[in-house]
């Protein structure tokens, strides 16, 4: 049997996500993770989806009715859940490299105190300033679900 040995990340990387695309910045997160940073992204309601509204919900609520309550999956409304699910879909999870790179991810609503001198970085191709379609930000998708905002 082999023994794992955890180590803490070499570095941690600060992302903003708000005008990133959601699928995007997964998948850049995710690689991150895999290289063994840690990554905390703050701002995840203002994360964007490319789409037509109308359409995007639908689906999500056709995804909502998949599996039962108390057994799972496990459906989250809330935005800073919602995008860590999406990361954790681009990590081969169920191997112990994609576990021990999930545990490494911080997602945030907003900026926490602590981290509000910090500098962020963000992603260039994973901009929505370019998109010329419909699109709309995570926060209110996750209020068309279901999610209840008690921050205001």
């Amino acid at each position: 049997m082999q023994m794992q040995t955890t180590t803490k990340p070499s570095s941690v990387t600060l992302v903003n996500a708000e005008g990133l695309i959601v699928g995007r910045l997964s998948s850049k997160v995710a690689k991150l993770l895999l290289n063994g940073q840690g990554v905390i992204i703050v701002n995840a309601e203002k994360a964007v989806f490319s789409g037509k509204r109308k359409s995007k919900i639908a689906e999500a609520h056709l995804f909502l009715e998949v599996g039962a309550p108390e057994r799972g999956p496990f459906h989250y409304r809330r935005p800073d859940r919602f995008l860590r699910k999406t990361v954790r879909g681009m990590l081969p999870f169920k191997q112990p490299k994609g576990k021990s790179a999930y545990k490494r991810l911080k997602v945030f609503m907003g900026v926490p105190d602590e981290l509000k001198d910090k500098e962020f970085i963000t992603f260039d191709d994973a901009s929505a300033a370019n998109l010329r379609g419909p699109h709309f930000t995570l926060g209110e998708l996750a209020k068309e679900i279901g999610w209840r905002n008690r921050m205001e």
